[in-house]
């Protein structure tokens, strides 16, 4: 009897185990991963672009009880995203995320490949590597308008005091260009309203070359903060580490990018954001609402809150959330018109009044 006792203990023990193991699993569907991201070149814990994504999958997930995985591919190359989504789509995906213009060629194969499955391309079209957009009515193209988040941190900036101010970018992509270029546009409509003279802001203005956390972009930093440099926008995944790095040896500051990364830093003022996370849920949502939208692109701007500052988490003496919403207010009332990345070849080539650019 008491055997029997000890059996009928351990199979309880055990059922109980596998019941907790089993409400550990992310989401549902027989083990099937319906909703997927694939990173670019960095993780989901970037602080940055793929975090930002990945967030807004995850919550929806979450809520509905969906399984979902993130896959990171082998390396940054076409063949690799391919391999990637194929795994997705093999582990059962119906939605899969794909954030960045690198994912451009990949889901221009994947939508014919996968005529069932959708795809949601953040701050990319796809093409077949001519630039000759095509886009199936399975993708969702999504575009941010990266000029007005980051118009919004140069004005701020200028606002709250800095009038030595820095644009490092990552690459010369088109979004990292309409950031660059709505910094500029941001802080000459502030200087303006200052009453400044021309010469009154200087900016020294740069890409990297990359998007990655290195000694050099680091040292680059800690150059243009020891000649005068309050502020430096960092506008290139990683290279924000390097410049956050170099921010807090030499007591300086940094605005962020993509997402709030004042939790990086205690030198971050504040983040020119895309709300990544909303437009991935939207999304998601649509798809599961039978409203998707697909076969076209679509620009997320500060009229669908699509781009913004995180002002509670922001750190500026001057420049207060009263003076945030009014230019945002012009901002979705289309009374502020912007240069993007199509309309000038260099950042010197911005028509300003009072900002002084320095290419390097």
């Amino acid at each position: 009897m008491k055997k029997i006792l000890s059996i009928l203990l351990v199979v309880t023990l055990l059922v109980g185990t596998l019941s907790v193991l089993t409400a550990c699993t992310s989401g549902s569907d027989n083990g099937k991963k319906e909703l997927a991201l694939i990173t670019d070149v960095g993780t989901i814990d970037d602080k940055s672009f793929n975090q930002g994504a990945w967030e807004g999958l995850e919550k929806y997930a979450k809520e509905k009880k969906i399984a979902y995985k993130y896959y990171k591919p082998a390396e940054k190359s076409d063949v690799a995203y391919l391999s990637s989504i194929d795994q997705a789509v093999k582990a059962g995906a119906k939605v899969i995320v794909c954030p960045g213009f690198l994912f451009e060629k990949p889901v221009y194969q994947a939508q014919t490949k996968y005529p069932e499955v959708k795809f949601i391309l953040l701050d990319g079209a796809p093409h077949p590597g001519d630039y000759k957009v095509d886009i199936k009515e399975n993708v969702q193209s999504i575009f941010y308008a990266e000029e007005q988040a980051g118009y919004l941190a140069g004005y701020a900036a200028v606002k709250d005091g800095y009038k030595k101010l820095g644009f490092m970018g990552g690459m010369a992509v088109p979004a990292v260009i309409r950031y660059g270029y709505g910094f500029v546009q941001g802080a000459d409509a502030a200087a303006k309203e200052l009453g400044m003279k021309k010469g009154d802001i200087n900016m020294k203005y740069t890409y990297v070359g990359n998007f990655d956390a290195s000694p050099e972009n680091q040292a680059k930093a800690a150059s243009w903060y020891n000649d005068g440099t309050e502020v430096i926008f960092a506008c290139g995944g990683a290279v924000g580490n390097s410049v956050m790095k170099a921010a807090e040896t030499a007591g300086k500051k940094v605005i962020g990018v993509d997402v709030d990364q004042s939790s990086e830093s205690k030198t971050v003022i504040t983040s020119a954001m895309k709300n990544l996370g909303k437009s991935v849920y939207d999304a998601v949502t649509g798809y599961y609402n039978n409203k998707w939208i697909g076969g076209k692109s679509i620009n997320l701007d500060a009229k669908v809150n699509g781009v913004e500052l995180p002002m509670k988490n922001s750190k500026f003496a001057k420049f207060k959330a009263a003076d945030y919403d009014a230019v945002y207010a012009k901002l979705v009332s289309g009374s502020i018109s912007l240069k993007k990345d199509t309309d000038a070849k260099l950042a010197s080539d911005i028509p300003v009044e009072i900002v002084t650019i320095k290419v390097i």
